[in-house]
């Protein structure tokens, strides 16, 4: 997750997330992101805030998608209409169950891999 660091040291999208049991790692800038990228290889999907230090969405995508074409990338909409072009997904950034509702589609519901352990 790529977004401005929070005022309150933790993102409401951050926190809904982990605690449905998705593991999350955070950025705060577009150079951030870039970097866990490289460091972190086994990602499977990118969500990123528009707002992210003076770079565009779409050059974040951009570099995104260079690395590894396949990698989802979800952007996070401040604005009804906004879109982000390259990313896969575009969504609410004011609603977090959205966005759970969205990974879950995509990717599974992690407490229940928990269960079947």
């Amino acid at each position: 997750m790529a977004e401005p660091e929070a005022l309150e040291n933790i993102s409401v999208r951050k926190l809904v997330l982990e605690t449905s049991k998705f593991n999350v790692i955070t950025a705060h800038s577009a150079k951030e992101c870039l970097e866990l990228l490289e460091k972190f290889p086994e990602i499977e999907a990118v969500i990123i805030h528009p707002d992210l230090d003076g770079i565009s969405c779409e050059q974040v995508v951009s570099q995104i998608k260079e690395r590894d074409p396949q990698l989802r990338v979800i952007v996070l909409r401040t604005t009804d209409g906004y879109r982000c072009k390259g990313a896969d997904d575009s969504i609410t950034s004011s609603d977090p169950e959205e966005l759970l509702n969205l990974l879950r589609s995509r990717f599974g519901d992690p407490r229940e891999q928990e269960r079947r352990k």
